[in-house]
């Protein structure tokens, strides 16, 4: 009578730490890149002037959540393969791979964008889109099918280990 039906999930904290880290990175990110941006494009939003500098106050904010939790998901991934010897090297590969996505979104695409969608010349109307706008907003949408291909495989691979 006095059995208790106990269940244990005993996961390393560092796994946990990875597991959190890219739900909410991938989830915020499927949020701010397929939701909030589409929806601030389509209502107009882009030929406003003050466009660019709403933009960039939104990604010089996100960029740097990503940035840690990459930073989160790189730690986390190495601690686990110094402590678990089931950690394979493809799971560092994908977790430097979001952490270089990171960067380069951070550190050159984002002030890129910014820089392109800028008008210092203030006698002569802004005319559409420039064309490198373009370029560049489709690298960093092919940089960002890449990340949540990758999360997304780290974090399936990352669920179903077993310590």
């Amino acid at each position: 009578m006095n059995t208790l039906s106990t269940v244990e999930f005993k996961r390393p904290i560092w796994q946990t730490a990875v597991i959190f880290t890219l739900g909410f990175w991938l989830s915020a990110s499927v949020v701010l890149d397929w939701v909030i941006m589409p929806s601030l494009y389509f209502s107009g939003m882009m030929s406003q002037a003050s466009f660019t500098t709403a933009g960039y106050a939104i990604f010089w904010n996100f960029n740097r959540i990503e940035l840690l939790s990459a930073a989160v998901v790189l730690t986390g991934v190495l601690a686990l393969r110094k402590s678990l010897s089931s950690w394979s090297l493809n799971s560092i590969v994908l977790s430097v791979m979001l952490l270089a996505i990171a960067l380069l979104d951070t550190y050159f695409l984002t002030p890129q964008m910014c820089a392109v969608g800028t008008h210092l010349n203030f006698f002569e109307a802004a005319s559409g889109i420039p064309a490198q706008m373009n370029l560049l907003h489709s690298s960093y949408f092919v940089l960002e099918a890449i990340k949540l291909m990758a999360g997304c495989a780290l974090l399936n691979w990352c669920w179903r280990q077993q310590v």
